[in-house]
């Protein structure tokens, strides 16, 4: 499916513009209230658009936190989506491909057909059935040719299986199966790399994989805990429109919440920690160029 397909769609419509704008949109790790809540007033203070993600854990965790994150997205004053990443398992995509936001649109504008823990050709006779199927009912969908080592809370550790870059042969099965974004492996990972002289990205191989799904699909970046600001730069040089961010947003909320759970008032843990990560998604809005885009 070429990029003039689900016109309609919210978050095709916002990774089209960042393209075309040159910028990268923050997509945020969310596993509670508080991140949503952050990531949102970050972008209205911005003027930014936004990406809230979710992974399978929220649903399974509470269908209702799916709830809160639609609903929040909607009331929102710049434009903001929702999109479950890594969703890993078949019945659990076709369960919240069904899900509703109180306006009767998709709950979900986008979902991660992720089949990456299945060899390739299942892997693409899976993203193919379910990217129909999504489709189908209004949602666009994004996958991850090759596989991004390791893991993160909330996502399956692929750390037994061998991370494998994109090659251009995968990015064109990939982009027959129907995606709107893909999500390439190019010596980026999930979870830690401990410290920033161990991240060694192929850029060259990003630039070829842009070049060749430009027109077709947009590029989404994953594993980014870490990165500094200059080497997500390069990245939206060659053609990346949403950034993942986990721990470049949460790090500090993280910390704060584990020094002082149990000593102050749970509310003011609340709203300090939201402040937390406010901060610094406004920060990488600035960084990513997308401040004053929404």
């Amino acid at each position: 499916m070429t990029l003039d397909k689900l016109t309609s769609n919210r978050a095709v419509k916002m990774l089209n513009a960042a393209a075309e704008g040159k910028y990268g949109v923050l997509g945020v790790v969310s596993y509670n209230m508080e991140t949503i809540v952050a990531a949102i007033r970050a972008a209205e203070k911005k003027k930014a658009p936004l990406q809230i993600l979710l992974f399978p854990w929220a649903y399974n965790y509470s269908p209702l936190l799916v709830d809160f994150a639609a609903h929040a997205s909607r009331k929102a004053t710049v434009p903001v989506t929702v999109h479950m990443d890594h969703a890993q398992d078949p019945e659990v995509i076709k369960a919240v491909s069904q899900m509703k936001a109180t306006d009767g649109t998709p709950a979900f504008d986008s979902i991660m057909v992720d089949m990456s823990h299945y060899e390739k050709e299942e892997n693409l006779a899976k993203t193919k059935e379910l990217v129909s199927l999504c489709h189908s009912r209004g949602i666009a969908t994004e996958a991850e040719p090759g596989r991004i080592e390791g893991g993160e809370d909330g996502v399956k550790d692929t750390a037994e299986l061998e991370g494998m870059m994109t090659t251009a042969e995968e990015v064109d099965d990939f982009i027959a199966t129907g995606i709107d974004f893909l999500a390439p492996a190019f010596g980026n990972v999930h979870g830690d790399y401990h410290g920033v002289e161990n991240i060694h990205l192929d850029y060259d191989r990003l630039a070829s994989i842009h070049e060749r799904a430009k027109g077709k699909v947009q590029v989404v970046l994953h594993g980014t805990n870490e990165f500094p600001p200059e080497i997500m730069a390069k990245c939206i040089e060659r053609g990346v429109t949403r950034v993942n961010v986990n721990k470049l947003v949460l790090s500090n909320y993280n910390d704060y919440v584990a020094e002082n759970t149990g000593k102050v008032p749970l509310t003011q843990l609340l709203e300090r920690g939201t402040e937390l990560i406010q901060e610094l998604c406004e920060e990488w809005m600035d960084h990513l160029g997308c401040s004053g885009k929404a």
